[in-house]
């Protein structure tokens, strides 16, 4: 090859490569500068943005600790099932349902309680309607069922039935959302067997009508029938506030005075409050007009 040709290929090579070098320089020049300019708008924003107060998502305030009291007195309704399941394992009924009555209590007013302090809004992670739940199948469904197997109330084999009709459609009762109607009415009945169960053991009725007492009431779970809810149903109220204040005092006496043994005037009342407490909810149904006037009346 002439020399002259070599010079100029070479001449042209070198052309070439030096424009590659210049050319990868240059995008790396670039990409440092985006570089620069990403971590500096990164930083701006980093200034920018409000710093959070050290541990101020952990911090405890006093209306979270009032909220959390609250959540803690429902759930001392676990150890009075407790003390109350100890009782009744050594057949010690008296204290089996004077426990069962504490937490009946406890019942009655943690609701209130955690509503006027909002407990909902203030510790929204923590539901109180899930603890109520399950405080509630122990105390209004596990302990009678045990109670009524336990006393064999009904016969060994009549109570182990019922017991297993307690306890499973119960569960099942739980599961129903729509348990409740625009009036506060239960559909179909609430699963109160510590009231129910208590009335038999102080009553002693037939084992055959005992049971039947209890198949009825399984079975209402799952019907259309309403049954009335004490404190929160407008429609006679007063009344049936009477009604309940008197079976509950009733209770009382035949627990902590007569020791379960009460006598038949005392067990009438019991019976009759307890009757009028079980169909009241059903009448109203029947009669949608009953008691409408004095509910609005009221507010």
């Amino acid at each position: 090859m002439r020399p002259d040709l070599i010079r100029f290929v070479a001449a042209v090579n070198r052309a070439i490569g030096l424009r590659r070098f210049e050319r990868a320089g240059q995008l790396d020049k670039n990409s440092t500068n985006m570089n620069i300019a990403g971590t500096e708008a990164g930083n701006r924003e980093e200034k920018q943005a409000p710093k959070a107060a050290p541990g101020s998502a952990k911090k405890v305030t006093m209306p979270k600790i009032r909220a959390f009291s609250a959540h803690l007195l429902t759930a001392s309704g676990s150890f009075l099932a407790f003390l109350s399941l100890v009782a009744m394992s050594e057949k010690h009924w008296t204290a089996a349902w004077a426990w069962l009555g504490v937490a009946l209590f406890v019942d009655g007013i943690d609701g209130p309680i955690a509503r006027r302090l909002d407990v909902k809004y203030v510790l929204p992670s923590w539901s109180g309607e899930l603890l109520d739940h399950v405080i509630d199948y122990v105390t209004y469904v596990i302990l009678p069922a045990f109670a009524l197997y336990q006393a064999s109330l009904m016969g060994e084999g009549l109570s182990f039935v019922s017991a297993a009709l307690i306890v499973i459609t119960s569960a099942i009762y739980y599961a129903d959302t729509g348990m409740k109607t625009e009036e506060n009415f239960f559909k179909g009945f609430p699963v109160v067997w510590n009231i129910v169960v208590f009335t038999l053991f102080a009553v002693h009725p037939p084992a055959w009508l005992a049971f039947a007492f209890v198949l009825m009431s399984a079975v209402l779970s799952f019907m259309p029938v309403y049954f009335v809810h004490p404190v929160r149903v407008k429609r006679l109220r007063r009344i049936t506030a009477i009604f309940f204040a008197l079976w509950g005092a009733t209770a009382t006496l035949t627990i902590l005075y007569y020791h379960m043994e009460a006598p038949d005037w005392l067990r009438a009342i019991l019976i009759v409050s307890g009757l009028y407490l079980y169909f009241i909810g059903a009448v109203l149904q029947i009669f949608p007009r009953l008691g409408r006037g004095a509910a609005a009346k009221a507010g």
